[in-house]
């Protein structure tokens, strides 16, 4: 299982970052991304601090961790800004809060996000067809979320981005221990949202490419 979606104490998590990493791999996890809130006021502090122990120490973790931030409610004007300030400040992969339908996003953050080419626009909530095409074009992945609440437009999702041929991730947005869901809920959370099995295990496989594309990424 892989987790693109994660927070810990540098947000609104409640583990440090350590902990998160030793719960997921317990728990069955086989790589995870670290992504806690972030605008331009805590870009730079998050990405640097969880760093110090990614970057020293990644030889004992026995699993992929990628160091991220996750953009949040900030304009929509400045989301292209903030992705290159989040990059070049050694954030190796950029996940965007998207237009979820139990928060007050600002409309146009989802088509905002996938101009700014972030790595993962997360539940994205009513998302258009038109935002879902370019996601596709621009290869910007669209999440499934077991979440509550954020989960409640993954049907929508799964079907625009399997019309349109838009990649989907299944993440957690976890944010507590009992957030590090089981494969077996991670399955039925997919197939809940319209996913066949293929297309779960086509998520894993999108998830690794990110991986793949984001671990070199370094300031």
């Amino acid at each position: 299982m892989i987790d693109l979606h994660t927070h810990t104490t540098f947000s609104d998590g409640e583990l440090i970052p350590a902990e998160l990493i030793r719960r997921a791999k317990v728990a069955g996890y086989r790589a995870i991304a670290i992504t806690d809130h972030a605008d331009p006021s805590n870009i730079a502090h998050i990405v640097t601090n969880v760093r110090r122990l990614t970057d020293a120490y990644a030889h004992y973790f026995d699993m992929e961790v990628l160091t991220g931030v996750e953009l949040t409610h900030v304009p929509s004007a400045l989301l292209s800004d903030f992705t290159q300030m989040a990059r070049d400040a050694g954030a190796q992969i950029v996940v965007c809060h998207g237009e979820t339908v139990v928060e007050p996003v600002v409309q146009g953050t989802n088509l905002a996000a996938i101009e700014a080419r972030v790595d993962v626009l997360a539940h994205p909530g009513l998302i258009t067809e038109v935002e879902v095409k370019l996601a596709a074009e621009y290869g910007v992945a669209l999440e499934i979320t077991t979440r509550r609440g954020h989960s409640y437009a993954n049907g929508h999702v799964a079907a625009l981005a399997k019309r349109f041929g838009a990649r989907l991730v299944i993440d957690n947005d976890a944010h507590a221990p009992g957030d590090l869901v089981s494969r077996e809920l991670r399955q039925k959370v997919g197939l809940g949202a319209g996913l066949t099995q293929e297309d779960i295990a086509q998520a894993t496989t999108n998830a690794w490419e990110i991986i793949e594309r984001c671990r070199g990424r370094r300031s």
